[in-house]
């Protein structure tokens, strides 16, 4: 989903805290009304455009001496998901975490609806940056111990969620779309790869069986790294996550929906756009360290039992829905430099999730024993 980033830095890049901003007077910058619903963007106002996510329009704000994320929210959400937002930040600020909190409008409003210039959004600014992979050991560590200490935090959060407007989380769903793509695309001059791949894919979910029943919980729900916060970008700093960020996701899940998301993008360091994928051990290891000092506590012995497979099924599920994606030519993310087709693009992607999930599946009995320390 979308990442609303703190700081300056973008996988190897790092952006100058000076350069692009732009003056908000411009209303085809910013348009007026937007403004007109935050006393916070009162004044002299610029702002930049935050890169990285998918779904969003996101700018980094100053307001005089303050610093604020805006968003224009994608319509795929159902407004409801701001009041989760508001509950789930407020319990865990209160709980002694940092969280990028909504601002109202001067309506008293989580979010502002303008019609056709759609739905925006204020929130706090919380600084440090973000990264686009694990560099090291430390930094899988620390990212390890925010999600155990985000979940520490909202294990007593009882309030209902509301439905976030979009199917997620639900592999079942997935693979009937998928089996459904199949069926309609037969003339799809991908179909026959994509065939061979969806058939695999089934055959792995049918070797490792349904999930067994577990707790739920709150769940964060897209915890790739570019949705943690670190102090800074250069030495120690950098491997010190201090906030997860990007909210829209909440729901109730299970620990390995969670985790397992986490680990297929926390421990493969070559990322989406490539075939040739490669599970880090090392990297599993620090963050189940890490989750286990931060959480505090140990975890049922079913939650534990369920993590083993977890990277290989959320994996796949994600695999499935490439391979979906690549016959029906949906792809909003399409990298037009390097792919002819949007089709082409989800190809590579689902034989990359494939190969990842098959090197996650080689290291089973390895995680197995590195989980105990979370028991």
């Amino acid at each position: 989903m979308e990442g609303v980033r703190g700081g300056v830095v973008q996988g190897e890049g790092v952006r100058d805290r000076d350069r692009d901003w732009l003056d908000a007077d411009d209303t085809q910058i910013l348009p007026a009304p937007v403004r007109a619903c935050y006393r916070e963007l009162e004044g002299p106002v610029r702002l930049r455009s935050l890169h990285g996510g998918l779904l969003h329009q996101s700018f980094h704000v100053r307001a005089g001496a303050v610093e604020y994320v805006l968003q224009r929210v994608s319509d795929v959400f159902a407004p409801e998901i701001h009041q989760n937002i508001q509950a789930v930040t407020a319990h865990l600020v209160a709980r002694g975490l940092r969280a990028p909190r909504l601002l109202p409008t001067r309506a008293g409003e989580l979010v502002a609806s303008l019609g056709d210039l759609g739905r925006w959004r204020l929130m706090e600014h919380l600084g440090g940056v973000s990264f686009e992979k694990i560099e090291s050991s430390a930094q899988a560590r620390s990212a390890g111990a925010l999600v155990g200490r985000f979940h520490a935090a909202l294990a007593d959060f009882d309030r209902p969620l509301a439905p976030m407007g979009i199917p997620y989380r639900d592999t079942p769903l997935y693979l009937s779309a998928l089996e459904q793509a199949l069926a309609r695309h037969t003339d799809h001059r991908l179909h026959a790869p994509m065939a061979r791949l969806a058939a695999q894919v089934v055959a792995a979910f049918d070797a490792m069986g349904p999930p067994a029943p577990v707790r739920t919980r709150v769940i964060h729900g897209d915890l790739k790294l570019s949705n943690l916060l670190f102090e800074g970008e250069r030495g120690a700093a950098r491997a010190r996550a201090f906030a997860l960020v990007d909210f829209d996701t909440l729901m109730r899940g299970t620990l390995w929906m969670e985790l397992g998301d986490a680990w297929r993008s926390w421990c493969n360091a070559a990322g989406e756009d490539t075939s040739t994928p490669r599970f880090d051990l090392e990297v599993f290891a620090a963050s189940c360290e890490g989750f286990a000092a931060g959480y505090g506590g140990p975890l049922d012995a079913d939650e534990v039992a369920s993590l083993e497979t977890a990277p290989e099924r959320i994996t796949l599920e994600l695999c499935a829905r490439f391979v979906t994606d690549a016959l029906e030519e949906r792809y909003f993310g399409w990298d037009a430099d390097r792919f002819p087709t949007r089709g082409d693009h989800n190809a590579l992607r689902a034989e990359g999730q494939w190969r990842l999930a098959e090197a996650a599946r080689g290291t089973r009995a390895r995680r197995r024993e590195l989980l105990q320390r979370l028991a």
